[in-house]
């Protein structure tokens, strides 16, 4: 099983030395434990190259079961932990920006109050990634979008509005609100959601097509180039209303929503701690504004 491990962390760190460090090897024995592994599979499953590490056309292959056989592993040793009367595990949680900075937070505070030894692992991202990563095994389940991410099971548990981020000096900066139509006149700069997009869905119902002048991933910095004056956007409520930039937030009109879910494959085979987190997101999601 440490083999698998070590293997799974050098894909992630993209390097040996960083795995070696995190896991409290030797380099050198990381170095082993990957030669000893492909020997026993009889193939080789890392190729190393100037741009670094990746998998080879067999690893590809193998690499999702060696997740699911470590995730499998972790849950076996939490179910004999939480038999034992133990709160120990891990949560592995593939969340959108917004989501991370303004939801979680307290609520791991209250969590953590009854299970103070349960840790997380967040990995930030875009619902592309983060449905890629439920596919592969790499984290138990995501917080995104209900409205994205085909054959996975959702919980819902909260709609936030998507509102119109504009310069100051906008025109309409002191209009009770932005008619989604003026999107049309402007230069826009599209939040990428990796598949998915409720600006451009919200669009596509208006019957308009805005001049999309950037597609950047990052909330802050599409914030920031608003506030210089490069065009306008559509943001989740819960990072345009909570920032320092001087800029002005707007009601679209009709307003876009985004209706805010649990997402993962099979609740019963999720790790201990996860299904208690879950279920402990479901019972406090009225704390959810």
């Amino acid at each position: 099983m440490n083999r698998l491990l070590v293997l799974a962390t050098i894909i992630q760190k993209q390097s040996f030395t960083k795995a070696a460090e995190a896991l409290g090897y030797t380099q050198s024995s990381v170095s082993q434990m990957v030669a000893a592994l492909e020997k026993e599979f009889g193939m080789k499953i890392l190729r190393r190259s100037r741009n670094g590490i990746s998998l080879t056309p067999e690893g590809e292959r193998l690499y999702p079961s060696i997740i699911q056989t470590l995730r499998q592993y972790e849950a076996l040793h939490e179910q004999a932990a939480a038999i034992n009367g133990l709160h120990t595990g891990t949560v592995r949680i593939g969340v959108i920006t917004s989501v991370s900075c303004y939801w979680l937070p307290e609520i791991f505070k209250a969590f953590q109050q009854d299970y103070p030894q349960i840790d997380f692992v967040l990995q930030l991202g875009d619902y592309g990634m983060i449905t890629n990563w439920l596919a592969q095994g790499e984290i138990d389940f995501g917080l995104m979008t209900a409205d994205y991410g085909h054959g996975f099971q959702k919980i819902p548990l909260h709609e936030t509005e998507m509102k119109a981020i504009l310069p100051v000096d906008h025109p309409l900066a002191e209009a009770a609100h932005f008619p989604i139509e003026a999107f049309a006149d402007e230069p826009f700069l599209m939040i990428e959601g990796g598949g998915y997009s409720e600006p451009q869905v919200a669009f596509d119902q208006a019957g308009i097509q805005p001049s999309v002048q950037y597609r950047i991933q990052d909330d802050y910095t599409i914030m920031a180039m608003v506030e210089a004056g490069l065009g306008l956007s559509i943001l989740s409520e819960l990072v345009a209303t909570r920032s320092d930039f001087k800029i002005v937030t707007k009601s679209i009109q009709p307003k876009v929503k985004r209706p805010v879910a649990i997402v993962y494959q099979n609740k019963e085979q999720l790790p201990v701690a996860s299904q208690r987190f879950i279920d402990f997101l479901i019972a406090h999601q009225d704390q959810l504004r």
